[in-house]
């Protein structure tokens, strides 16, 4: 059974930077695509991007181009979201989500597991 932790939300200004972490345990991570998502309150869910198992696929949401990448840490077995320049825009609990051999897909139904989410709050 795969699970996954996220941490590294809190509380930032605009215009400043966060680092997001999805710690994997279950399996290894270059065995899974791993994707971030975020929830706005009272919105659905956003894809944001997303790495496939081999690593040579990576999606981004267009808003997030630029702004936030994705890394892997294969030692560590964990993905990271770095976060610049964010605006208010960018507040809502973010996840991490995985699916075994995966291909870095933006539907969230591709994923069958899922952290329990971080808080992230940019002030104005």
């Amino acid at each position: 059974q795969v699970q996954l932790v996220e941490s590294g939300g809190g509380l930032v200004q605009a215009g400043g930077s966060l680092t997001l972490s999805c710690a994997v345990s279950g399996r290894a991570v270059n065995l899974l695509a791993v994707a971030w998502f975020r929830q706005a309150r009272g919105k659905e869910r956003d894809f944001i991007v997303a790495i496939s198992w081999s690593g040579r696929r990576v999606n981004y949401v267009d808003s997030a181009r630029g702004r936030f990448t994705i890394t892997r840490d294969d030692a560590k077995n964990a993905v990271y979201l770095p976060m610049n320049n964010l605006t208010t825009e960018d507040t809502a609990v973010y996840f991490c989500a995985a699916d075994l051999y995966g291909s870095a897909e933006v539907v969230g139904s591709s994923y069958n597991y899922w952290g329990q989410g971080t808080q992230v709050t940019v002030s104005s």
